[in-house]
């Protein structure tokens, strides 16, 4: 190796190591998954909190927080809320991490966001784990401005009908979950206009970051099926809630396993919600 060689290498790497230290990498590092040109994942995917490179995560204004929305660049969600808090990469990043701690009545909750990017580099859509947290950092308003817009439509599926306990993968999908995707896929395949989200959400049972991967895994496999059976790509996106949202109430700890994975029954579940649908 000459000696231009070996200091241009060693130059290139040097580089490499700034970037680093600015939060950045030498190549570009996607966490979610299908990101189309106009800023949306097909899913969802929040980096590992333990990977955090500003450590600690910070407490956001929460009145600059709600008002970020479409468009936003990406100077102005600096001066709002500061660097990325993960390794992003070095060029055309399309999505930014944060760690925040929001205040509450009863103590302190921590959430991840994700702002995901256009091809334009605007941010376009925005992304909370757990899902819960969106409730949080919003404005109070009461529980019935919570309701499903008008004209959207909400199809929740047991998932113990579409995977076996704990299971995820598109082989994993049972005889009668299939033939239930299958159905709904061409009821949206026809279609002349659909927007989906396909939602998964898990028991209590297992670790918190288990079962967000897990909520994750099999929003994403339903994904695929739908896209399967005609459901355009980018009308459909997926996302994971973890334990963040059950509907049961009265499945004590105290139960024998088999008992409470059957009480729990109902929190394993995927929701598809579909707004903008035109038929004809």
């Amino acid at each position: 190796m000459n000696t231009a060689t070996a200091i241009a290498r060693r130059t290139a790497y040097g580089l490499c190591i700034v970037s680093a230290l600015l939060l950045t990498a030498c190549g570009t590092r996607h966490v979610s998954k299908d990101i189309t040109p106009e800023g949306r994942a097909g899913a969802v995917v929040f980096p590992d909190p333990d990977r955090i490179v500003l450590k600690g995560g910070t407490f956001p204004n929460l009145e600059d927080l709600r008002a970020i929305g479409p468009g936003v660049t990406k100077d102005q969600l600096y001066q709002a809320l500061g660097r990325p808090h993960f390794r992003e990469g070095l060029f055309g990043v399309r999505e930014w991490d944060y760690l925040f701690h929001v205040r509450t009545d009863t103590g302190t909750t921590t959430c991840q966001y994700k702002v995901i990017f256009d091809d334009e580099q605007r941010g376009q859509s925005f992304h909370w784990a757990p899902a819960s947290c969106a409730d949080l950092v919003a404005a109070r308003t009461p529980p019935a401005a919570a309701a499903m817009a008008p004209g959207a439509s909400r199809f929740d599926v047991q998932t113990d009908t579409l995977f076996a306990f704990a299971r995820y993968g598109r082989g994993d999908i049972l005889p009668h979950g299939e033939a239930e995707l299958a159905a709904l896929g061409a009821r949206l395949a026809a279609a002349r206009r659909a927007n989906v989200r396909v939602v998964g959400h898990t028991d209590r049972i297992g670790g918190e970051q288990a079962n967000q991967r897990l909520s994750e895994r099999r929003a994403a496999t339903v994904r695929t099926v739908l896209v399967e059976h005609g459901v355009p790509a980018a009308s459909i996106a997926s996302e994971g809630r973890g334990k963040s949202q059950p509907v049961t109430r009265d499945c004590a700890d105290g139960m024998a396993r088999a008992a409470l994975i059957e009480c729990l029954k109902p929190d394993r579940r995927v929701e598809i919600l579909v707004t903008g649908e035109e038929t004809g």
